[in-house]
């Protein structure tokens, strides 16, 4: 998990502790921020094993899900962010259409007022302050297209972690084992809270985000089959699968 693993307070990385002293169960993470108390953060601490566990359990319980009832995850996942991106995708596209004529119109616009300018039809000072307006409106608008497109890249590139995901999760349910590729695969992020203590006891709560889909909420079977309805109503699924 090295590389994954933050704090959820201050968003630092969790540091990967071990050594000839520590014994495999005993190898942990903790905060970075936290400099054996002198830092500017608490602990946030976990052993590597309870860690792999929680992910494996997360991972475990995702797998099973999708395996079961894959059609509702990604209904469940167009539901929620697929108009808007798709909407949005569109409008990013006609933005960088639009940004990339008027980019191409102050190149000629510039050079017009660049021969005016020779040929006598404009002054120097009117020319320098023109040409000035132009290249402000051209460098804004440069860079405006290349955000928009850095966003678009990001919108494509979640259709191709989706496949990521589904496919990690098909080689996890196969195998049972979370390997390294799998984890990469499957795992964008992983938050470390605070431990708490209650009962006597200490617990650690630990936020796992899946890639594609970020932080994930399993439905129960009373919640699966109201979804299932909404699909069937939306003409998603036939009403066999329902039956």
């Amino acid at each position: 998990f090295s590389g994954l693993v933050f704090c959820a307070d201050c968003k630092s990385k969790l540091h990967f502790c071990a050594a000839k002293s520590l014994k495999r169960n005993q190898e942990f993470f903790r905060c970075a921020n936290y400099k054996d108390g002198r830092g500017s953060c608490t602990i946030h601490f976990i052993r590597d094993v309870v860690l792999e566990t929680i992910a494996k359990e997360a991972v475990a319980g995702l797998a099973d899900f999708v395996r079961c009832y894959e059609s509702v995850f990604l209904y469940m996942q167009k539901q929620k962010c697929g108009e808007f991106q798709k909407k949005r995708q569109q409008e990013l596209k006609l933005s960088v259409e639009s940004s990339g004529k008027r980019i191409a119109d102050l190149d000629k616009l510039f050079n017009r007022i660049y021969e005016d300018n020779v040929i006598g039809k404009l002054s120097d000072e009117r020319y320098a302050r023109m040409a000035a307006e132009y290249e402000s409106e051209q460098k804004e608008l440069l860079e405006k297209v290349k955000e928009e497109e850095q966003q678009l890249s990001e919108m494509e590139q979640k259709s191709v972690d989706m496949r990521l995901l589904l496919q990690g999760l098909r080689e996890f349910t196969d195998m049972n084992e979370l390997t390294p590729t799998i984890v990469n695969k499957l795992i964008r992020r992983i938050e470390v809270h605070n431990p708490e203590k209650k009962h006597a006891r200490k617990s650690v709560k630990v936020d796992i985000y899946f890639t594609a889909v970020g932080l994930v909420s399993l439905l129960d079977e009373q919640e699966i089959r109201k979804m299932m309805e909404q699909m069937r109503s939306a003409s998603q699924i036939p009403k066999q699968l329902t039956a």
